[in-house]
């Protein structure tokens, strides 16, 4: 599909995904304000978090684990995983399960290893069975409403953490830099908007250099996990492949691995996802790192967080790679909602 001819597309968007990237800053307010009426025990003795999740559930869990590593007083654990690590055990440690459907067996599975360990236990859903084990046990329950996809849930599940976090002491107050990523998020979303054609729109300008190409995304210290998060949006909204990589740790491994296959190496696009807030040091090895796969011949590109604070830079760039995911779908023409494939595996377990 042309990317300018934003009037056919509900013809593919059949569940409407675009408004709920539109909703992005209005729900990351509205969970921050939702989260501060909602109970929660005082977990005293707490040592170290784990935060169990899978996929849209998850991702929040580690954006909060990039944005508190500099600042939060406990040690914290994300868990994709069934069952639990051996040293999550007893009250010291808080296990907070993350599943938006209630039904997420791994996650479910964490919960039950936390209940038999003696753990402290928080559970966040929209309902489903996590809802139901945690009223039987007198578990911490936090309930939620959003009738879409886990992944366009993710203000819910970066932000609800994020004050489960603050209300224990962990972390200090966020509310300025909150306020500062949604007056982001609202400026970022008018420049990203399909009106715009694509000489003005720069998600819809990296879509089109994204089509036929084998996408991988790197990104350091707090935009890591933002990186996952394009991977994840690329893969589920445009049903393409694509993979994330951490720097400094891609330094050391996958910068060799420029040379074979040369057929696959010449459909590849490497962006990078670099914040006025990362390391001096990450950035310089952005810099070089990028340099050198241009002098292999791969195709690179360079996208830079707006916002003065770090969570509206890790927002500002979340947003646009959630939009540029959307328009990579509509010139793939496919349905950005539905996630046939994960959905059949669900069944097939």
């Amino acid at each position: 599909m042309d990317l300018n001819q934003y009037q056919d597309f509900p013809k593919l968007d059949s569940h409407n995904m675009l408004s709920e990237m539109n909703g992005l800053p209005e729900q990351l307010d509205t969970a921050w304000r939702e989260a501060e009426a909602l109970s929660l025990s005082n977990f005293a003795g707490v040592k170290q978090v784990l935060i169990a999740g899978m996929g849209g559930s998850a991702i929040g869990a580690s954006l909060l684990k990039a944005y508190a590593a500099p600042l939060a007083s406990v040690s914290i654990e994300v868990h994709r995983d069934y069952g639990l690590p051996a040293w999550a055990n007893g009250p010291d440690t808080l296990v907070i399960v993350s599943s938006h459907s209630g039904n997420t067996e791994e996650t479910l599975s964490a919960m039950e290893a936390a209940l038999e360990r003696g753990c402290s236990l928080l559970a966040i859903s929209t309902g489903g069975k996590i809802a139901e084990v945690a009223k039987k046990n007198g578990t911490d329950l936090w309930i939620f409403k959003h009738k879409g996809q886990p992944r366009a849930a993710v203000g819910y599940s970066f932000c609800l953490l994020l004050n489960v976090f603050y209300r224990l002491g962990f972390l200090p107050d966020p509310l300025e830099e909150i306020n500062d990523a949604v007056n982001e998020l609202k400026e970022g979303r008018d420049l990203l908007a399909p009106e715009l054609p694509d000489h003005q729109n720069p998600a819809k300008r990296m879509a089109g250099q994204l089509i036929n190409r084998w996408v991988s995304i790197f990104a350091a210290d707090l935009l890591a996990p933002v990186a996952r998060r394009w991977k994840g949006q690329i893969s589920e909204i445009a049903k393409a492949w694509g993979q994330f990589e951490a720097l400094p740790e891609a330094d050391h491994n996958t910068l060799a691995g420029v040379v074979n296959p040369e057929e696959i190496l010449a459909k590849t696009m490497t962006l990078f996802l670099q914040a006025d807030s990362n390391h001096p040091r990450n950035q310089r090895r952005i810099e070089l790192t990028k340099k050198g796969f241009m002098g292999e011949g791969l195709t690179t590109d360079l996208i830079q967080a707006k916002g003065k604070t770090r969570l509206a830079q890790m927002w500002n760039l979340i947003q646009f790679g959630d939009f540029t995911a959307y328009y990579l779908a509509m010139a793939y023409d496919v349905d950005p909602t539905p996630v046939a494939a994960i959905e059949n595996l669900k069944r097939e377990l």
